[in-house]
């Protein structure tokens, strides 16, 4: 599988955003005089999902997603500004603790060295996915950034890796996608043109993925011709 251009996922391939959501969970919790349970990082989590997919389907604002999720976490209720605040005090931990993993760096290195360029395409919102790259000091190894505020369709639509890959000049039958959700970064990805690989990082599965690394350091490279 070589490829002319790669297009990776964001969250779990490039930056690990459940530890830092994790961290920023249990950093921010005490200054509300709540205790940092398990239980509590895992209902944080449940609730993501539900609030994210209304604001990727265009039934709410990006902001008032976190309004809701902030709400059905905490029990209260309050003006926008106030839940605004209160969400505030979970993005500077959150943010605080952001982290590239240790292979990304290496790979985005030797895609470069070996002529292939490499985008990003994420579900997340414009200005935090890219404050995300920069911040972990990792947006100047890569191109374009597509979003969904910018293609105006999200993963699993396949729809979404056509506009992207549009935008971005290539042949989707030359772009490999790459990314740790296999039904949105691999099998949508394919339905729209593209090769995939299933950066498979916890070693979950599925394990007949044929297509599976497990780290991006084992990402194939175009051979010397």
């Amino acid at each position: 599988m070589e490829a002319l251009a790669v297009l990776l996922d964001l969250d779990g391939t490039l930056v690990d955003h459940d530890a830092a959501a994790d961290a920023g969970l249990r950093a921010w919790l005490p200054t509300l005089g709540l205790a940092a349970t398990d239980e509590a990082v895992a209902r944080w989590s449940e609730l993501q999902e539900p609030h994210l997919a209304a604001w990727r389907a265009g039934r709410v604002t990006y902001a008032e997603q976190r309004r809701r999720r902030l709400r059905d976490f905490l029990g209260v209720s309050g003006t926008d500004a106030e839940l605004d605040a209160v969400f505030a005090g979970y993005l500077r931990h959150y943010e605080a603790a952001w982290s590239a993993y240790d292979d990304v760096v290496p790979a985005l290195t030797a895609l470069a060295a070996a002529g292939v360029p490499a985008a990003v395409l994420t579900n997340g919102s414009k200005d935090q996915q890219r404050k995300k790259l920069e911040r972990t000091g990792i947006a100047a190894l890569l191109g374009p950034v597509f979003t969904v505020d910018d293609l105006g369709v999200a993963k699993p639509d396949p729809e979404a890796f056509r506009r992207a890959c549009d935008r971005w000049g290539r042949p989707v039958n030359r772009v490999v996608s790459v990314g740790d959700n296999h039904a949105l970064d691999v099998l949508a990805a394919r339905e729209a043109g593209l090769h995939a690989i299933h950066l498979d990082r916890l070693a979950r599965g599925p394990h007949d993925e044929q297509h599976r690394i497990t780290t991006l350091r084992d990402l194939p490279l175009p051979r010397p011709r």
